[in-house]
């Protein structure tokens, strides 16, 4: 079973746990897909990323939960094979830890800058998990 701190899952997400990034494709309405590097963290078995409330990913996200994600550069470019997955919106003490375990794996951007300018912006900040389909 994995621990909290272990980096290889082993399993679906694989080849996820050694990324900083990994490219989000989500799905439009009439099925055009759009793809977008994100910052993940990836704890157990558990991949966490973030957006704000009116980003067009979050409302493709409304629209359908279905997502494919692959590791990827910080430009976008894949580094692994892509696999479907499922994102879920967190909420409550789940939303809490996932914004804890991004604000540890990146301090200034996630622990300080991300959430200051969306507070500023008047934007909620929405953190999700992504599941095997």
């Amino acid at each position: 079973m994995a621990q909290a701190g272990d980096k290889d899952l082993g399993g679906y997400f694989a080849a996820l746990s050694a990324s900083k990034y990994m490219l989000l494709t989500t799905f439009r309405r009439d099925g055009r897909t759009v793809a977008t590097p994100v910052h993940i963290v990836v704890e157990a078995d558990k991949v966490f990323f973030r957006t704000w409330d009116v980003s067009g990913k979050a409302k493709r996200l409304r629209n359908s939960p279905t997502v494919e994600v692959a590791p990827c550069s910080i430009r976008g470019h894949s580094r692994g094979a892509t696999v479907r997955a499922r994102a879920v919106l967190l909420d409550g003490g789940a939303s809490e830890e996932a914004a804890r375990a991004l604000a540890r794996k990146h301090p200034v951007l996630h622990g300080r800058l991300i959430p200051w300018y969306h507070r500023r912006r008047g934007w909620t900040t929405q953190q999700y998990r992504v599941d095997p389909p």
